[in-house]
């Protein structure tokens, strides 16, 4: 027994391919690059949490780490952990220059040092929280006032 051709039903086509870990067609960094990335901003802010200390030395270690892991492999998420890095040995640098005019002004120029440590950290966060959103968009973000000491 035969079926008329009308009304057989064509197959479906295959199912778009997915993107992940494929290497980008139009510039863009793939998804897995996109979210390292994203972690090289956000570790920062686990470093914080985990030590205790606001832009304390665990502010860096996790740029660092994916700095060093995914540089020779991942160049978007290399480099956008090397700008995290950058921006919190900049904080790290700026806490401590505060810490040392509270301390060599005999306490006094906590006055002026504690408000200004605490608008400096909330830019920070704001700064970080920008920087995460726009890496795992895939776009290379650049911290404002930073000392880029690694290249």
């Amino acid at each position: 027994m035969s079926v008329p051709p009308e009304s057989v039903t064509p197959p479906s086509p295959p199912p778009p391919p997915s993107d992940e870990g494929a290497p980008p067609t139009d510039g863009m960094p793939s998804h897995e690059e996109r979210q390292w990335a994203l972690f090289g901003h956000l570790s920062a802010l686990l470093g914080a949490l985990l030590t205790g200390h606001l832009f304390g030395m665990g502010c860096f270690i996790g740029p660092l780490v994916i700095w060093l892991l995914k540089k020779e492999s991942m160049p978007f998420a290399a480099d956008q952990a090397k700008e995290a890095l950058n921006f919190n040995i900049t904080l790290a640098i700026i806490f401590a220059v505060l810490w040392i005019l509270t301390i060599a002004t005999f306490l006094v120029g906590a006055v002026l040092t504690i408000p200004l440590a605490i608008i400096i950290s909330v830019a920070a966060l704001v700064f970080i929280i920008i920087a995460a959103i726009k890496a795992n968009e895939g776009e290379r973000y650049r911290y404002p006032f930073t000392l880029r000491l690694v290249k």
